[in-house]
């Protein structure tokens, strides 16, 4: 990738800025002022040109030539005055000024700059006459004006000298200009305003240099000065183009006649002129002016040049986004960005609401309270909603084919232009909304080529906006997963709760038939108060956020008695079901709490009950200890589960351990497998489960009494057992 500061010096606008092009003279800047006031005369001017000794020399110079001075005696600088006159002396000055500021510029005085003194001048002179024929108040300012028109040439000359080089003196048309703008990407009228506005003047002198090569269809309204130049331009260079020369005229409102009339004089009183500042055209008009030259460009180095550029550009403004304090800061930094980039007029930004079925306005910057207020369905069409929903940039102009939504035309008004960019604003899949920047209908055309970086500009747009989201909602997905959290604890408690809730109900039958029968309960009771018991630690669970404690040892197959004394006691368990029990004879111990294995076998107990009992055929459940298995060198001890019914459907076994849809009856069914997962995690087990048409088989390690402080060592036929 190249250098950020490399791209930066092949810019020209930035080696303008850096360029050490000279100031506009001070007797300049007074002259123009002096001119502007309506009580001015001789004694000011006097003391004005007083003050610099080049100039009183050079007004000295002319007044006493051949041409002014009759008497032996030289003239001082007051009679010389009166004896010029104020005309000569306003015009002696201006193009005095300007030619010296003129060969300031770098490289200039290694150019043969004749031919480009010979089109000033005469461009000066002709604008000069147009002012007086149109009555123009400034007629100073009109020749100032003529003068410095193609003074954006030097200054290309000066900063990319050998770019330029050629084209300097190339024919000064508008092929001119689009070689400039494709070369340079600025042209010298561009050039000439952007120098002369630096000088602050109160004048529309820069605007005429900007467009004197616009069309004339352009400046049929424009400010005179504007106009006065744009035909002195073409009288001074394309005299002999009468079809050019008769639509300029147009703009001044001048017949034929008075075209030659001017053209005539001013051939005379530019060559008076140049003698009076020393400055020779000889043989200017035998220097050719060649077409405007387009090197054959390198499609693969431009191409990689503006994309580093466009690349470098979006990542500062990435950074720029990111650097807002909120999200109305970072909106306004986005249109404010789009504005300056693309030479929007106007930019407003639509966001997608929170349902996603509309585009609604941002109420920031210009026309806040219409913008609140606007809104666009996505569902009912429209070329905005079709960018958004299609995430395709679309360029929409009011003489476009086709007619346009009511909420199109609202933007229209609303931006007041002629079309619109809509930039959907894209972040992976997803459309945020749209920016839509207000731009004229001749300016279409480079956006189209400019896809690419809009795009980019959009995503990067995009991507800061969903980061703005996020955190704007973290606190609220926060509250949300909390309470999410609660709300699955609560259906895992009640769905718990309903496992010795259903013991409860089942021995408290046994325990009436057994009371009237007038036989012993005590077996019973004690079983209720464990089951009551248990149902108050499940709720009080709800609340409690305090890790399990795992330094518990627990005895599995006590447990494993306490489960099949649970269900072989009640009505819970059919007939048809026999369920057996294959423990070792060493201790089976574990490292955790009796009341969570519990749980965890009452589970899947009760599911191997409902599977046999749905079969209608009964069957096997066995319970079985296949003692130590060493894995990841821990030791932990199986506990197998295992039962003869017809196996799970397809879709359960895929979503295994997760809450699924259950064909049981009620709202917490299908809850249970994925409650045995999170209980075996918080013994710091593993559990695996095989199903198909013979049965389905729940081997469950847990940690090994001691395992946690101790490296496991065991047979490696315990390894595959698992």
């Amino acid at each position: 990738m190249l250098d950020t500061m490399h791209q930066s010096d092949n810019d020209i606008r930035n080696r303008l800025l850096i360029a050490r092009l000279p100031a506009m003279p001070q007797i300049l800047i007074k002259l123009i002022e002096h001119l502007q006031a309506d009580d001015a005369g001789m004694p000011e001017l006097a003391a004005l040109i007083a003050k610099d000794a080049g100039m009183t020399s050079k007004i000295l110079a002319v007044a006493n030539s051949s041409a002014y001075h009759r008497h032996g005696r030289a003239a001082g600088l007051e009679q010389s005055l009166v004896s010029l006159g104020t005309d000569m002396i306003k015009t002696l000055v201006i193009s005095e000024s300007v030619f010296q500021t003129f060969n300031s510029f770098p490289h200039s005085g290694s150019t043969d700059l004749r031919a480009f003194w010979k089109s000033s001048l005469t461009t000066a002179v002709i604008a000069r006459d147009i002012a007086k024929h149109l009555e123009y108040p400034h007629v100073e300012e009109a020749y100032l004006a003529g003068l410095l028109h193609n003074v954006g040439r030097l200054a290309l000359l000066a900063t990319a000298p050998k770019e330029y080089a050629f084209n300097f003196t190339a024919r000064d048309d508008e092929d001119l200009c689009a070689v400039e703008q494709r070369t340079l990407q600025i042209t010298h009228a561009e050039a000439g305003a952007w120098l002369i506005e630096r000088w602050n003047l109160d004048s529309f002198l820069a605007d005429s240099v900007l467009y004197h090569h616009e069309p004339v269809s352009r400046l049929e309204s424009a400010h005179p000065l504007i106009r006065i130049v744009r035909l002195a331009h073409v009288l001074a260079n394309h005299a002999d183009e009468d079809e050019a020369v008769a639509t300029g005229a147009g703009l001044c409102s001048l017949d034929s006649d008075t075209l030659h009339v001017i053209i005539n004089a001013a051939a005379r009183q530019v060559g008076k002129s140049a003698d009076y500042l020393g400055i020779d055209l000889t043989g200017a008009d035998d220097i050719v002016a060649p077409p405007a030259y387009m090197p054959p460009p390198d499609p693969v180095q431009q191409r990689l040049s503006e994309e580093v550029r466009n690349m470098v550009l979006v990542q500062e403004m990435g950074q720029t986004f990111a650097r807002q304090q909120g999200e109305t800061g970072m909106l306004e930094a986005m249109t404010r960005s789009a504005r300056i980039l693309f030479d929007f007029n106007a930019c407003v930004i639509l966001l997608e609401n929170p349902t996603g079925q509309a585009l609604v306005g941002v109420a920031a910057g210009e026309h806040q309270q219409r913008l609140a207020e606007f809104s666009i369905a996505l569902a009912k069409g429209g070329a905005i909603a079709a960018s958004a929903q299609q995430r395709k940039l679309a360029l929409l102009s009011r003489s476009g084919q086709g007619p346009l939504g009511i909420a199109e035309e609202q933007l229209f008004r609303i931006l007041g232009t002629e079309c619109l960019v809509c930039l959907p604003l894209v972040v992976g899949q997803r459309c945020l909304g749209v920016l839509i920047g207000g731009t004229a209908a001749w300016q279409l055309p480079s956006y189209q080529k400019r896809e690419r970086f809009l795009q980019a500009f959009g995503n990067q747009a995009a991507a800061a906006l969903e980061t703005a989201f996020s955190e704007r909602g973290h606190a609220r997905r926060q509250i949300a997963h909390v309470a999410e959290e609660y709300r699955e604890a609560s259906r895992r408690v009640v769905h718990e709760v309903n496992n010795p809730l259903s013991i409860i109900k089942n021995y408290l039958s046994v325990l009436d038939a057994k009371l009237a029968r007038r036989e012993p309960v005590v077996g019973e009771m004690s079983i209720l108060n464990e089951e009551i018991d248990r149902v108050g630690q499940l709720i009080n669970g709800l609340a409690d956020l305090q890790p399990t404690d795992t330094t518990q040892v627990t005895n599995v197959a006590r447990v494993v008695d306490d489960v099949l004394r649970l269900f072989r006691s009640t009505e819970f368990m059919p007939a048809s079901v026999q369920i057996l029990v294959r423990m070792q004879d060493e201790p089976a111990e574990i490292d955790g709490d009796a009341d969570i294995l519990k749980q965890i076998l009452v589970n899947l107990v009760k599911n191997s009950v409902e599977a046999l009992r749905g079969s209608g055929n009964g069957g096997k459940i066995e319970i079985a200890n296949r003692g130590h298995v060493n894995r990841e060198r821990r030791l932990y001890l199986e506990l197998v589960v295992a039962d003869s019914g017809p196996g799970m459907p397809p879709d359960v076994l895929a979503n295994l351990f997760t809450p699924v849809r259950s064909d049981k009856e009620g709202k917490h069914h299908g809850l249970g497998l994925s409650i045995v997962y999170s209980l075996v995690k918080k013994l710091n087990g593993m559990i695996t489960c095989r199903s198909g048409k013979t049965g389905t088989t729940f081997e469950i390690l847990l940690p090994a009494r001691g395992s946690s402080s101790q490296i496991a060592s065991v047979p490696a036929r315990a390894m595959d057992s698992v």
